[in-house]
């Protein structure tokens, strides 16, 4: 390895496979690569998807997820760790079990449920595991507004939540151990799409920008990656949520659906 690559930040991704190549790892490690940072990895599961269907998954044993985790924490300096798809409640606490001894590095935490078309990707015994031993650990966690209503068990009801709502939503999430949230604004509607970013410290920023018409699978993942890119590379916590919404933003500007195809390939 030569000496640039061992000084490059590198971002260890703990994720689930998809064959599709749409979200999970694969989108991870563009992301990583477009922002210009290594990347470490632990696969937590394999699954088998479309854009439209997930087809099959098979979480992978805990003391494997565990021993990736381990051997990619010894192999190389990771500035930051992106959490996304776990599968099942023993990938949790082999996460957990592992992180522990690695508190000194940001932890940015999608919290994957579903999938884009509908599957889920973590059961109830698992979502469990993840809030009692992963939130307290994370430094930052980003669901999306179905996945923040759900995990403050609150009616998602008709339309987008309102200014009131969203922050109510941010403080329960903050107090299940998280150190800030970003609740991601793409399931709502409006000319405008402002992501609430509030820190336990009680510091809230809206992050806006203009609501494209497009969409794609993968921009959580993408998100969550571009954000631990950019702790990473030493950037504060809103700089590096700025940083990835543009990106996602560029994202959005070449994709169109449903397939999630770029509009140039």
């Amino acid at each position: 390895m030569s000496e640039s690559a061992e000084a490059a930040p590198a971002v260890l991704v703990i994720a689930g496979s998809d064959s599709s190549g749409g979200a999970g790892l694969a989108r991870d490690l563009r992301t990583l690569r477009d922002f210009g940072v290594e990347a470490a990895c632990a696969i937590t599961a394999v699954t088998a998807q479309t854009h439209s269907r997930v087809w099959a998954v098979h979480p992978l044993p805990r003391e494997l997820i565990l021993a990736q985790i381990l051997s990619a924490l010894e192999s190389r300096p990771i500035g930051a760790i992106k959490i996304g798809m776990l599968g099942a409640a023993a990938a949790a606490d082999a996460v957990a079990q592992a992180l522990a001894r690695a508190r000194h590095i940001p932890i940015v935490l999608d919290p994957v449920l579903r999938s884009s078309s509908g599957g889920v990707l973590l059961d109830a015994l698992g979502e469990r595991a993840m809030r009692e031993r992963l939130f307290p650990l994370t430094t930052l966690l980003t669901p999306n507004i179905p996945e923040a209503a759900h995990l403050v068990s609150a009616e998602e009801g008709p339309g987008s939540p309102d200014t009131a709502t969203l922050l109510e939503w941010a403080a329960m999430l903050l107090g299940q151990g998280p150190r800030a949230v970003l609740i991601k604004a793409g399931h709502a509607t409006g000319a405008e799409a402002a992501d609430l970013l509030a820190g336990a410290e009680g510091t809230r920023r809206w992050l806006t920008s203009p609501r494209l018409a497009g969409s794609a699978r993968g921009t959580g993942c993408a998100l969550a990656s571009g954000i631990a890119a950019g702790l990473a590379l030493g950037q504060g916590l809103e700089e590096a949520c700025w940083s990835a919404r543009q990106y996602v933003l560029n994202l959005l500007a070449v994709t169109d659906l449903p397939s999630g195809r770029s509009r140039t390939s």
